[in-house]
């Protein structure tokens, strides 16, 4: 690396909400990563929902792994772009959009991605309404809140006597909750890095679903790459992957969750405009796959982010 290619780096890690922990994890790790791609690297710890001094600290490009609440709902992309600092991850209307279950599965039957009935329990809803709206689909069903991450809040609900504590559940993380036809089947993730599908991933857990648990604390949770799949239906859920992510609007990077059903249909069930950066992380793992190292996956994320940012400018002067 040349010194001219050397770039000055605020990686913004932690945050305010319930993923702070998981968040902490992947900003050492990418800091890490970028030190050793030849960059200087600043950690920022957010602890509230703004950046103090950040604007103090003059970063050529701000690397965002901060999950959850403030980094993936837009409020921190609409914070860096009044200060016109450039940064990796979608801007903050797709960031907005993917953290936003409801209207991610509007956007999903508006583009012809394939996804799972569903249906919205507000706070305007009795718990008596909302039984019987989830009749319709009979059980079991999935119930989580409408926006948030990591699968917390998230339960899979077998028989009507369990609903009214799975709600009450996912109300601990949002008042508005989805409930969504569970589909029987093979868990799959996809990483679409600029555009491109990376490598898809199996998860084969021992929970009931790929939940927190089995996410970042469950040794038994397994990956699986190459995955054992048919040409046609491997073609078929990287298309999907790539149609999710441009139907959200991401930039750069997102990871997308689905289930390949017993029915033999895909089923997306979300994108992830943040995904993990940790050492149990998909996204880095099937990056990994397709011959791209951590350390050189951060650096072209950052360098990603610079490029946009001055082509924007160039739109914007011209």
């Amino acid at each position: 690396m040349k010194p001219s290619d050397k770039l000055k780096v605020a990686v913004l890690m932690g945050g305010p909400g319930g993923e702070r922990e998981v968040s902490l994890k992947s900003g050492k790790a990418v800091a890490t990563a970028l030190r050793e791609a030849g960059h200087e690297v600043m950690s920022y710890n957010v602890t509230g929902r703004s950046f103090p001094s950040l604007e103090e600290m003059k970063p050529d490009v701000c690397f965002v792994a901060l999950h959850g609440a403030f980094g993936e709902d837009g409020t921190a992309q609409e914070l860096l772009e009044q200060m016109d600092i450039p940064y990796t991850g979608s801007g903050p209307i797709a960031s907005r959009l993917g953290m936003d279950k409801i209207a991610s599965k509007r956007l999903f039957i508006r583009h012809s991605v394939p996804t799972a009935d569903y249906l919205v329990i507000t706070p305007m809803h009795t718990f008596e309404e909302a039984a019987a709206q989830t009749e319709q689909f009979g059980y079991p069903v999935v119930c989580k809140p409408a926006a948030s991450g990591s699968s917390l809040g998230v339960s899979i609900v077998r028989r009507p006597d369990e609903l009214r504590g799975a709600i009450q559940t996912a109300r601990q993380e949002g008042h508005v909750v989805l409930a969504e036809r569970y589909v029987r089947g093979r868990e799959f993730t996809v990483g679409v890095l600029e555009g491109e599908a990376l490598p898809v991933i199996e998860l084969v857990v021992g929970r009931q679903f790929f939940d927190y648990k089995a996410k970042y604390e469950d040794e038994h949770t397994r990956y699986l790459t190459p995955v054992s799949l048919l040409p046609t239906i491997y073609r078929k859920t990287c298309e999907a992957a790539m149609r999710a992510y441009h139907a959200i609007g991401c930039r750069h990077l997102a990871r997308v969750d689905m289930v390949y059903g017993y029915d033999g249909r895909l089923y997306v069930l979300e994108v992830n405009t943040i995904p993990g950066f940790t050492p149990r992380s998909l996204f880095p793992m099937a990056a990994a796959e397709a011959g791209i190292p951590f350390a050189a996956l951060c650096d072209r994320l950052v360098r990603a982010a610079l490029r946009d940012a001055a082509a924007a400018q160039r739109r914007r002067t011209a």
